[in-house]
């Protein structure tokens, strides 16, 4: 059963614009002089609580905060190294890493100081002993070689550890639950609560997930023991759903539902039966509403009802938090039960404000000022003492204004409890407690080994490390309390002020030139439901027909019809008549005489169409959606980011144009003279694109030939023509004359005799190596005008993994870059180098990410991999694979076969993940285009063989790095080996105008696609001189004369 047969679904707009919310959280923020005066009061007994602690303690997070800031090169190598350093296995890359981040930075000097906490002068004796073992300035190698032959290595490296696992020893509270609970037991009586976090990631596989419900299980069974001995009352434990299944996504919320109720549901019960309380853990913004979902399908579980001991975070930087409690507080009214529900901040805001822009969104999910996040805070914290019947209000906060407001508002400390962080807090909450002995706050205890600890710790780091945050700025003496008590209110003032003036909206990054295209947001499930239905009201895509000269369609002397044939299930989705190769003559022709009166017109005229044919285009998204679903077999992510990179690329060189080309330039020069550069259309360009992004590549080649003034033959990939020709379309409508731009449908022979025809002044081609160099030797044989070729072909793209790489992170990018779009991209991974002492960890975890990807009929959004483009495509894969399984005796090692959806159309061209390990790098010889990785290992001294071997292959076009050390992605960059490198991410979804596109060597000829000088290649230059003089006198320099 899932939660919309009995309880209506959380429906709120997603990202709503910051002012009408400011506007009603300043109206409801006002309190009266006396509740402010005593909110003043108690704010400041905190803050000089926290302040005159005296250093008979341990110390916590603060006081490392105000040591290592974020804003030092102290406090970047601290996260740095805590994120990275205790999971290195070997000791070279250990050793590489200590180098760089501790010789670079100031650690306190012999010690510390006696006044500071011991946690913080242990690390700064462990880190400072580092380095000054080490010189500063001096390569990673050579000062490991220096330091070795001071102290020696293990001397080195023993320190750093140290000071890691010193760390680790305090922010953890236990490495397993039964340590956890026997510290907790020493505390009884205290009014001290805990609830357990289990420290761990997402799972990126079923294992994981495996792994995570029997830690979470047994965390719950043990707590419960420990409370029938009498530990507390008031245990619990916090879940977070996204490691309890390897896909926590919401474009896979059916499965989710499916899969992931019931081990909630197991969950819920197994802490009922001991009484404890489950909470849920906020995660990011787009997986909230399927978290509600789950939520509310647990609570609709009969053996839930009447419990009040199940609960969740909200966010407080979430726009949405207000209505989520409402939502809780109905949900718990319906089940008779009483909820408990943690209120935060919020964790991942920099992660929201990155996603919100990549995805193109109206506005942010998240409030983009601190202030506004205080301020929706307080406005929630009332809705929850206003709710107390159906909610157990819990608040979680290191701000002394914070708990001054709500223990004033509340008036005093009863009917709900206070949270902090292990390691954070304990002073301001012992101050409070002397004024309100029943003061109930609840401790956040993480439990697990070092190596769990590192993302954890670096949340912590950057969540409150940042200048802006209380908890950087309470330490600092300099900053009156006054200061730190001000009202969120009285920094926001009005309405207009509630957005950070430096951060414009997602849709505005590039600034005034241009919009970035609208995107979709598929944790909102109301657009994705009207996109949706939308799509499925399109109608089917008409018969593709050429265009002639004038706009109009007509019947004309073919080179045969044939069917336009859907990867899907191999059935025709529309016709298209080829070109007769005769016919090319009358239209290289035409296109000539077009390109007389096109390359005339003004650049901001030219430019205003593009921009025309960008807002259509954006405005017919169901359409093209559908199309390129059909035709192209994408998934509905695809579609949509292969539709907003069409956008981008038609706004981008429309915007670049007018920059570049919209008025000559005078250059300098002696007086008397005019001297001005001009660019103009080169003539009738032909423009050959392919099936893989048969919008995106088509409309940018396309588009940037007529931008700068020439007239274009378009020859698309015989596999879409349905989407051509409504690209085509889409332009003329937009005010490009007919024939200025032409239509030329078939097959390989019809590009060969564009190619040769005497007129064509320039090549654009997207394809493969083979073809390139074939239209390369064509055009250098004709006699004529040299033509240029821009040509973006493919590559062995290799990426490079050593041991500092984070496992999780790895995993997904290499999934993503590997098997997204079928593994059918120009930049997909191909080749994944990985440093041999991690090899086997990180290969178990990507085969288990690949065996959790469905393969199947794109159309279902819950479908990750779709088909290849024909089954001429299909028989070239499964051939490559047969050909790896008959090398098992010469080295090749299969790791993974997924497989396809039964589900999936019989006569589709489905070709499932595949992973082999080979022996060397050489051995892969081309480019596999498909869902098929190749695995090698290197050893890590031996890092420069690996990159010979790479630059060997001769192509150049991306290149993917994970490491923590800055020298060592510094050393494979410096050796050029791609166009696109991509460091600690996946290496597709080149972003117009953001990450240019294209490479060199056999992967092409540049300039990059989407980039500043793409243009100039489509056009001639002609400079201009003008003796001014020549009437007799130089009348601006005589004027100018004193």
């Amino acid at each position: 059963m899932t939660s919309d047969a009995v309880f209506g679904p959380f429906s709120v707009p997603y990202a709503p614009p910051d002012e009408p919310i400011a506007a009603r959280l300043l109206q409801d923020a006002g309190l009266d002089a006396g509740a402010e005066a005593r909110i003043d009061r108690l704010g400041r007994r905190l803050i000089e609580a926290a302040r005159g602690a005296k250093t008979a303690r341990i110390g916590g997070l603060e006081d490392l905060l105000r040591e290592y800031s974020l804003s030092t090169e102290e406090g970047v190598a601290l996260m740095v190294l805590a994120e990275a350093l205790l999971r290195v296995p070997d000791s070279l890359t250990a050793d590489a890493l200590i180098a760089e981040k501790i010789g670079a930075a100031r650690w306190t000097a012999e010690g510390g100081h006696a006044s500071e906490p011991l946690v913080v002068s242990a690390a700064a004796w462990a880190l400072g002993a580092t380095a000054r073992m080490l010189d500063k300035g001096k390569t990673a190698e050579g000062v490991i070689a220096l330091a070795a032959k001071r102290l020696g290595l293990g001397a080195l490296r023993a320190a750093a550890r140290q000071a890691m696992q010193l760390m680790g020893q305090h922010f953890v509270f236990a490495d397993e639950i039964e340590e956890a609970l026997r510290r907790a037991s020493s505390r009884v009586g205290s009014r001290h609560l805990y609830s357990f976090d289990m420290l761990g990631e997402g799972a990126r596989t079923k294992a994981d997930a495996d792994r995570y419900f029997e830690s979470y299980a047994n965390a719950i069974e043990s707590v419960g023991r420990a409370r029938g001995a009498g530990v507390s009352e008031r245990l619990g434990v916090s879940v977070k759903l996204s490691a309890l299944h390897p896909r926590f996504e919401p474009a896979c919320r059916e499965r989710v539902m499916r899969e992931l109720t019931p081990r909630l549901i197991d969950l819920a019960r197994l802490a009922r039966r001991h009484d404890l309380q489950l909470t849920i853990d906020a995660e990011e913004a787009d997986r909230l509403e399927l978290s509600l979902d789950l939520i509310a399908a647990a609570m609709a579980a009969g053996a839930l009802q009447d419990w009040s001991g199940f609960g969740l975070a909200v966010q407080a930087y979430q726009k949405r938090a207000g209505a989520v409690i409402d939502h809780v507080a109905e949900l718990a009214a319906r089940h008779r039960a009483r909820m408990t529900l943690r209120l935060v901040k919020g964790a991942y805001w920099d992660a929201e404000i990155k996603r919100a822009q990549e995805r193109g969104l109206a506005d942010y999910p998240v409030f983009t000022r601190k202030a506004m996040t205080d301020l929706n805070y307080i406005a929630c914290a009332r809705r929850l003492l206003a709710a107390r019947a159906r909610i157990a209000p819990q608040f979680a906060t290191h701000n002394a204004l914070t708990v001054a407001t709500i223990v004033t508002i509340a008036g005093g400390v009863d009917g709900y409890e206070f949270q902090r962080l292990h390691g954070m807090g304990e002073e301001l909450y012992a101050g409070l407690r002397a004024d309100y002995p029943q003061l109930a706050c609840r401790i956040y205890a993480p439990v697990g080994q070092h190596e769990n600890l590192l993302a954890y710790l670096v949340r912590r780091l950057l969540e409150n490390g940042a200048n802006s945050s209380f908890v950087a700025q309470i330490g600092d003496r300099d900053i009156p309390a006054a200061a730190l008590l001000e009202r969120p209110q009285k920094i926001i003032i009005n309405a207009a002020r509630a957005r950070a003036a430096g951060l414009p909206p997602p849709r505005e990054i590039h600034g005034p030139e241009r919009k970035v295209a609208e995107g979709v947001e598929f944790g909102d499930r109301a657009q994705v439901e009207r996109l949706l239905g939308s799509i499925r009201q399109t109608p089917e895509a008409r018969q593709a027909e050429l265009i002639l000269a004038g706009g109009k369609s007509a019947p004309q002397r073919a080179g045969g019809r044939r069917q336009a044939i859907s990867p899907i299930d191999g059935a025709a989705v529309g016709f298209v008549d080829d070109t007769d190769q005769d016919a090319l003559v009358t239209m290289m022709q035409e296109a000539q005489a077009a390109f007389r009166t096109w390359s005339r017109r003004a650049v901001e005229d030219r430019a205003a169409r593009l921009d025309r044919a960008a807002q259509r285009l954006e405005a017919e998204a169901p359409r093209w959606l559908r199309l390129l679903q059909l035709e192209g077999g994408k998934t509905l992510d695809d579609a949509v980011a292969e539709w907003r990179e069409a956008i981008d690329f038609l706004r981008y060189y429309a915007a670049l144009a007018r920059k570049a080309f919209g008025a000559a330039p005078k250059l300098p020069g002696p007086t008397g003279e005019d001297n001005r550069l001009h660019c103009h259309g080169r003539g009738v360009f032909v423009c050959i694109s392919p099936w893989n992004f048969p919008l995106a590549i088509f409309l940018g080649q396309v588009a940037a030939a007529l931008v700068c003034g020439n007239a274009v033959i378009a020859k698309p990939a015989e596999q879409t023509p349905l989407i051509a020709a409504e690209a085509v379309a889409l332009l003329h409508k937009a005010g490009v004359p007919a024939g200025a731009l032409r239509l030329a449908q078939g097959d390989g022979k019809i590009g060969a005799a564009l190619v040769a025809l005497p007129g064509v002044a320039g090549v654009a081609f997207t394809g493969s190596v083979e073809a390139a160099a074939s239209i390369n030797r064509a055009l250098a044989a004709k006699d004529g005008p040299i033509a240029p070729l821009i040509a973006e072909t493919g590559g062995v793209n290799a990426m490079i993994v050593d041991a500092t790489a984070l496992p999780e992170q790895v995993a997904d990018d290499v999934v993503a870059s590997a098997f997204r779009s079928a593994g059918q991209r120009c930049s997909a991974l191909r080749l994944l180098c990985l440093q041999e002492e991690v090899a086997d960890k990180m290969i178990t975890m990507i085969a288990g990410a690949a065996r959790e990807l469905r393969v199947g009929d794109p159309r279902d959004i819950g479908v990750q991999i779709g088909p290849v483009i024909d089954a001429e495509a299909r028989a070239a894969l499964l051939a490559h694979i047969e050909a790896m399984r008959a090398q098992t005796q010469n080295g090749v090692v299969a790791h993974f076969a997924g497989e396809v959806d039964k589900d999936a159309p019989a006569n589709g061209f489905y070709v499932a993940p595949h992973i082999f390990e080979l022996a060397a790098a050489g051995d892969l010889k081309r480019e596999v285009f498909g869902p098929i990785l190749h695995v090698v290992r290197y050893k890590a001294p031996e890092l420069d063989l690996l990159l010979d071997a790479i630059e060997a292959k001769n192509f150049g076009l991306t290149l993917g790095v994970h490491s923590r050390i800055d020298s060592t992605i510094a050393r494979i960059l410096e050796r050029r080996l791609a166009g696109n490198c991509y460091v600690n991410r996946n290496m597709i979804g080149a972003v117009v105008g953001t990450q240019p596109f294209g490479g060199f060597n056999l992967s092409g000829t540049g300039p990059k696609a989407g980039g500043p000088h793409y243009l100039q290649r489509f056009v001639v230059e002609q400079t201009v001189t003008i003796n001014t003089a020549a009437v007799g006198g130089n009348v601006h320099l005589l004027n100018a004369i004193d």
